[in-house]
Parts: structure tokens; C-alpha cells; sequence
């Protein structure tokens, strides 16, 4: 089972995490900038966590044999921070760089006027840097949010299937795979979506645009969540190939789209590390 873990911030977890994701079958991440839990307090915090995204969290990736690329952007939260503003004009440099495949993570927290304000110049940004979108539905309130990026994506003239709306459930999953969006869900040990559940929404919805990830992060979550989803895939009748589709070929055609995407790394399943050699996740 080769798995591409297309959301999840391994600047919060250890090198434990990449051992245990390497041995499982995690061959690529892809990390969306995002919250780091405590407030910023200048732009100058989010040049120094962007270098990070683009330099050393890919090195520290690609000594698990694990191939890394990034999303850049302002995140929804930060986006209601007046000092965090200024770090929108960070994020066109960072759209340059050859490991970002995409502008994220945006979209809405509380849904805010400085949210919509933020979500719509980084929309354009995607656009004009030729990039795919990653798309952060808000905690509380997820139909509306749902409903109103769908809204605001259409009125940015970004094509829908160069847009994933993620942290989906059962009650938004219909709308947006009529909007022609690719649907992402986070796997999570208490919230979110569970592998049982997401067996059940693939069973109803298919195989199509569908983008699973773990969104591990430093709060409760679990990196190895997406091998679990693919294990449940099998356990219900679902074939090889269908978890193959599901865990690797959608999120490689989702942000191949960007031009960028290098899994020369990756193309193995035997990777070496810490003077040893592991066997990563067979079937």
C-alpha cells in the first residue's frame, strides 16, 4: 500500500512520526501552512515558518525516504490578526518556489469580513501563479461555510477541479462534489471523520476527486490514520486498486496540477535510514 498524505503538518510532529509513516507506506506529504497555535506576532514569524516549509522540513522528510511539498498561504485564523496581515505579501514569493504545489491553506475560520478579504486575494494568487487551491472549511458551522466557499470560488474564476475543499463530512460532501471541487476529509481519532465513516461516503460518492488525509497536527490526530482508511477500504470490499486511487493517484493528479510535484524520491517502496533499511508498507 503506497499512501500520499496530501494534508498534514509534520512541522508539529517528530521524527518518530516519519519513521513510523515510512514503515506504513508514506511515500509523499504535502504540509498547508497553517495555525501553529500560538499567535503571531509579526510577518517576519511567517518568513522564518515558510523557510522552514521549503528547506528544512523537506530535508528532514527526505531522510525517511519520504518525498515533501508544501502550500503556502495566510491562514484563515491569522487572517483576522492585524499583525499577521502584512505576511500576504510574503506569500507571492513563496508561490515561486519549486516545492509549493499549492496556495494553502484559505478559506474561513469564523467567517469574517477580513477572512473573505484574505480568502479572495489568495484565490487570485492561485490564478495567476498557475497553482491549485487548498481550502480550509471553518469548525463551527460547516454547512454555511461550505456553501459560501463554494460561493466565493465561483466568482474567482479559478476552475473548480484546481480546488480541494477539505475537512468534509456527510452533511457537506453533496455540495460540493456537484460543485466539480475535489472533496478532501481528515481522518482524526475523535472528530473530523473516521475510517469506518469515510468507507461509507466512498461507497455512496465513488472514488472520483476524493483526497484523504490525516491532518496531523500538535493536537490529538494520528499520521498513520490514512493506512487505517485503506486497511477499512479492503476490510468492506473495496480493491487494491481503488485504495491505491484513493490513497496515491488522486492526490498525485490533484496537485500534479501545479507542474511541480517531483516523486522521484518516492518511487521505490525500499528507503534507508539511520545507518538501517526498512521494507515500507507492502500491500
Amino acid at each position: 500500500m503506497r499512501i500520499f498524505d496530501p494534508h498534514i503538518h509534520m512541522t508539529s510532529r517528530t521524527t518518530d512520526d516519519y519513521e513510523r509513516m515510512a514503515a506504513a507506506g508514506v511515500r509523499a506529504v504535502v504540509e498547508p501552512a497553517f495555525w501553529l497555535g500560538q499567535p503571531r506576532t509579526s510577518a517576519g514569524s511567517f518568513a522564518d515558518y515558510f523557510d522552514s516549509l521549503v528547506g528544512w522540513e523537506p530535508f528532514r522528510a527526505a531522510q525517511f525516504g519520504i518525498r515533501h511539498h508544501a502550500t503556502i498561504a495566510l491562514n484563515p485564523k491569522e487572517a483576522n490578526d492585524p499583525r499577521c496581515r502584512e505576511a500576504l505579501d510574503l506569500v507571492p514569493r513563496y508561490l515561486d518556489k519549486d516545492s509549493v504545489v499549492a496556495v494553502g491553506e484559505i478559506g474561513y475560520d469564523a467567517m469574517t469580513r477580513e477572512e473573505d478579504e484574505a480568502f479572495v486575494v489568495q484565490l487570485k494568487l492561485a490564478v495567476e501563479h498557475e497553482l491549485p487551491a487548498l481550502v480550509h472549511t471553518p469548525h463551527r458551522d460547516k454547512a454555511r461555510g461550505v456553501r459560501r466557499t463554494l460561493a466565493v470560488v465561483a466568482e474567482s474564476g479559478i476552475a473548480p477541479g484546481r480546488v480541494v475543499v477539505d475537512h468534509l463530512n456527510e452533511v457537506t460532501v453533496g455540495a460540493v462534489h456537484d460543485s466539480g471541487c475535489w472533496m478532501g476529509f481528515s481522518i482524526y481519532p475523535d472528530t473530523k471523520m473516521s475510517p469506518s465513516r469515510m468507507v461509507e461516503i466512498l461507497r455512496t460518492h465513488g472514488l472520483e476527486r476524493m483526497l484523504i488525509n490525516s491532518a496531523a497536527d500538535w493536537g490529538r490526530s494520528d499520521p498513520l490514520l490514512t493506512r487505517r482508511t485503506g486497511e477499512a477500504m479492503l476490510a468492506a470490499g473495496f480493491g487494491d486498486d481503488d485504495v491505491d486511487r484513493v490513497l496515491w493517484r488522486n492526490p498525485v493528479e490533484f496537485f500534479g496540477q501545479s507542474g511541480r510535484l517531483d516523486l522521484t524520491e518516492a518511487a521505490t517502496g525500499e528507503v534507508s535510514f539511520q545507518g538501517s533499511s526498512i521494507l515500507r508498507g507492502g500491500s
